[in-house]
């Protein structure tokens, strides 16, 4: 195969030519559809003179070319692959292009495709060039005028961006629709849907008293299922203009749910296009994390209305630009909405997971990247996750007020335009008079800095001393890195868990309880006075900077922290760093043949915390959840899997054994009496319910469990009483699994919990399971809910069985990855990157893993995606 080509940021320019128009008829019919698209281009000012115009194009037949109304010949254009070639183009001139596509036969989801009897399209990033020719880049911004036509009786419904302007009857049965979008936009956000869907229906009122009409278009049979979704969007329009000032500036804002969708969802103007599990819940089908996962990815797409669409990027280098901004923006929104602690804990535990082993990994990236040969692998966790946590550092550094006003001057700035990471960090300097020159570092060096911590006490004069050192570590392509600018929120405890004033040396007046450091060289001290005894130091609270951090504090010294910090971040981190090194200890001594014994200090901690009267119960429940074998895996050199599971097994067990009574009695006190409430403090009861009775499931029976399925009154308690049953060899599992079947085989989302309950079993035979299960009538591998609910949540979550030594689970990826490289090249890309830490096992299992690594980038017709996570794999 021809090895794909490298795109740079180094090699970025503006475009040549700007499309400032864009009308576009849209004719769909069963087997193809024709789109005309007429642009309005005109040359950049800076553009060479005799520069050609060059449009891209994926999978479209040219039907006819015409330049101001004129039929361009063979000789006057040309193309070749996948760009048309208007050599020595006009300096202004309209381009009408007509082309005929197959969205019916597109199972990539990309561009214009069709899935359970609807059209839809997904743009982001390279969709456009599936729908028509164009210069497909995001700093190519203009004016959208689109006509939709379909028949009436098949497709009712015709949508696109922006507001209607014009409807009506066609001769033959069909009928159409045009959209005009007022605001200036890329093609990335352009959107279309065809289709035959129910319509729920809200207002919002705006700050400046605009009504705004909110349109939720679903499957008939889940017209019942948006009242969530909904009020969720009323939450996010409320917060935004409260919290940044922002309205949202069209009449009317439409959600369409789908079930075949790559991403969680799309913020095209004024019309977004949502994966269904990210809209559709009611108590009997949708979880608490459910609920909450809606309500925050409304808001994350609402809130794209302004960090994403009026705002834009100059090229997709930029994406974190974006998205990091617009991910920090909904954690906000959802820490506001409940509670926030658990919430910064819930989304550190899963930066921990996905982002610090990508940044441990081949694919390691800034959250700006140099160069990509397919964009879609940079949706990633660094782009997004990290690169939210990096806007919370400058959110760190400026305060809140600080914050705002360099938001309120980049809007004011740069509305309308695309541009780049640096205006964003120019705004907030101007805005703050802060120096963040240092803090750029963040946006151009890859990898999670580890940060050593030693402490130093003087009695004598009082004086109690932290010294930070920094490294960042080499990652693809980078080496010997800059120490980085990271902000350390801080504070001492005294021997009662009082805080102690943080005095600086140097300073004349008493220090506050909690300060914010700033460390920027490879080595800093900070001395601190007046400290009458050795204080225990809380660190990094909240999380405060994307860092590994290393520190001596010993087990007594956690338990304290976990029972007495006033941060509850690091009381919970406290108890992580407990129960890693504990659980990793045991591996050690697994290796030496020696007996297990689990701490009883550790012990009387969980008890303490189990049975706290008033500390929030779903940070109880997150204290007391142990570390997954995946994030225990990355704290090791070598990833030892079975002395992983063996270990965690060992703590799992024994806690449920010294602790059965206070399990059996807290999981009864967090029984609930009456309807469903998706409130925090129900949700808080029903998460340490859940918890206790997968310790409980493993000193009590089957029929304990099966008693627990059997009476729960919404899908939280139902699914977690099913996990722990499927987790169970006994009649009960099977006959539990069958039960959850039969009830919601209807289901499509349902359903998908109930295969990726059976991915993540601990019984034998779960490979053979999965396998089966993708033989079963209602998996299909053209889904990505069901390819991500099957076969990621086992390759990526159930690491025991994944790693087993006979490499059958390593066969069962690669045979994915290779059905999905000719179906959906995306998502057989994400499939692949399960295979990115082979070098972290032991040399039997990285022999495996190289092998199948090999297998797939031998396949023909690699897809670029996959050619590029498989090849810097093995590289």
């Amino acid at each position: 195969m021809t090895e794909p080509v490298e795109t740079h940021l180094k090699d970025y320019k503006r475009p040549d030519f700007n499309v400032e128009t864009v009308e576009l008829h849209a004719d769909i019919f069963e087997t193809e559809t024709f789109v005309t698209a007429s642009l309005g281009v005109r040359k950049s000012p800076e553009a060479a003179d005799g520069v050609s115009l060059l449009l891209d194009g994926r999978e479209l037949d040219l039907v006819s070319i015409e330049l101001d109304g004129r039929v361009l010949t063979d000789g006057e254009y040309t193309l070749e692959g996948e760009v048309l070639t208007l050599p020595a183009a006009p300096d202004a001139f309209v381009l009408t292009t007509k082309v005929k596509i197959h969205p019916e036969t597109n199972t990539s989801l990309e561009g214009l495709y069709f899935a359970d009897g609807t059209f839809l399209t997904q743009c982001e990033a390279e969709g456009f060039r599936r729908i028509t020719f164009f210069p497909d880049r995001p700093d190519v911004m203009g004016s959208y005028r689109c006509t939709v036509s379909a028949d009436k009786g098949t497709y009712p419904v015709l949508l696109a961006n922006g507001n209607l302007v014009d409807e009506g009857e066609l001769s033959g049965g069909r009928h159409f629709a045009t959209w005009e979008d007022p605001h200036k936009k890329p093609s990335y956000l352009f959107a279309m849907v065809a289709g035959d869907l129910a319509c729920r229906e809200d207002t919002f009122t705006t700050a400046s008293g605009r009504e705004v009409a909110l349109k939720f278009y679903v499957d008939h049979q889940d017209a019942d299922k948006c009242g969530h979704a909904i009020e969720s969007l009323k939450k996010s329009m409320a917060w935004d203009e409260k919290t940044f000032g922002l309205e949202y500036d069209l009449d009317t804002y439409m959600v369409v749910a789908t079930h075949s969708f790559n991403a969680g969802a799309m913020e095209n103007k004024g019309l977004n296009v949502f994966n269904s599990k990210y809209v559709l819940a009611k108590p009997e089908t949708a979880t608490d994390m459910d609920f909450q996962g809606i309500e925050g990815v409304i808001g994350h797409e609402y809130f794209h209305n302004w960090t994403g669409n009026r705002v834009t990027l100059c090229n997709w280098f930029q994406l974190s630009l974006k998205e990091g901004l617009t991910v920090f923006r909904d954690q906000e929104f959802s820490s506001d909405m409940g509670s926030r602690a658990v919430k910064r804990i819930a989304d550190v535990r899963g930066l921990r997971a996905s982002q610090f082993a990508e940044d441990a990994g081949p694919m390691a990236h800034p959250i700006r990247p140099e160069s990509y040969i397919e964009m879609n692998n940079f949706y990633t966790a660094t782009v997004y996750n990290k690169g939210a946590e990096v806007i919370r550092m400058i959110h760190t550094f400026l305060g809140p007020e600080g914050f705002r006003k360099g938001m309120d001057l980049y809007v004011a700035r740069h509305d309308g335009s695309a541009v780049a990471c640096e205006d964003f960090i120019a705004a907030m300097e101007d805005a703050s008079g802060v120096d963040l020159s240092r803090f750029r570092l963040w946006y151009s060096q890859a990898g999670t800095p580890k940060v050593t911590v030693t402490r130093a006490f003087d009695a004598e004069t009082s004086r109690y001393t932290l010294t930070f050192s920094q490294k960042v570590p080499d990652t693809p392509g980078q080496a010997n890195k800059k120490a980085m600018q990271i902000p350390v929120r801080m504070g001492l405890l005294g021997d009662d868990g009082a805080p102690v004033s943080l005095t600086l040396e140097g300073e004349t007046s008493l220090g506050p309880l909690e300060r914010v450091l700033s460390l920027s060289s490879d080595l800093e001290s900070f001395t601190f006075t007046g400290v009458e005894k050795e204080p225990v130091p809380s660190l990094f609270r909240g999380f405060s900077a994307p860092i590994n951090q290393v520190t001596d504090l010993t087990e007594a010294e956690l338990i304290f922290l976990m029972a007495h910090d006033t941060d509850s971040f690091n009381r919970w981190d406290a108890a992580q760093q407990l129960y890693a090194n504990t659980i990793l200890g045991m591996v050690a001594e697994l290796k030496k043949g020696e007996p297990l014994a689990l701490s009883t200090d550790l012990v009387a901690a969980v008890q303490t915390t189990l049975t706290h009267p008033t500390l929030d119960k779903a940070l109880i429940a997150q204290a007391l959840t142990l570390p997954s074998e995946t994030e225990l895996g990355d704290r090791m050199a070598e990833i030892d899997v079975d002395g992983i599971h063996a270990a965690r097994e060992f703590v799992a067990d024994t806690l449920a054994v010294a602790l059965k009574e206070s399990w059996r009695s807290v999981y009864e006190a967090c029984k609930e009496v009456g309807p469903y409430r998706p409130d925090t403090q129900s949700m808080a009861k029903r998460r340490l319910k859940g918890l206790c009775l997968s310790y409980l499931s493993r000193v009590e029976s089957p029929a304990f469990v099966m008693d627990a399925f059997a009476s729960a009154a919404n899908m939280t308690d139902e699914l977690a009483a099913l996990t722990v049953l499927v987790g169970m060899d006994s009649p009960e599992s099977d006959e539990a699994m069958d039960r959850f079947y039969g009830a919601w085989k209807g289901d499509t989302l349902v359903l998908d919990k109930w295969f990726t309950a059976q991915a993540l079993s601990n019984r034998p035979g779960t490979l053979e399971r999965v396998a089966s299960l993708m033989e079963h009538p209602d998996f299909d591998i053209k889904n990505p809910n069901k390819v991500r609910a099957l076969i990621g949540a086992f390759c990526q979550a159930n690491p025991w069985h994944f790693h087993r030594l006979d490499g059958k689970g390593y066969d069962l990826l690669a045979d994915t990855v290779i059905a999905l490289n000719t179906i959906n090249p995306s998502i057989a890309a994400r499939m692949a990157s399960g295979f990115n830490r082979w070098k972290r096992y032991d040399e039997k299992r990285q022999g495996l893993m190289k092998a199948r690594l090999e297998r797939i980038k031998g396949t023909e017709n690699l897809a670029n995606g996959v050619f590029e996570i498989v090849s810097k794999a093995l590289a």
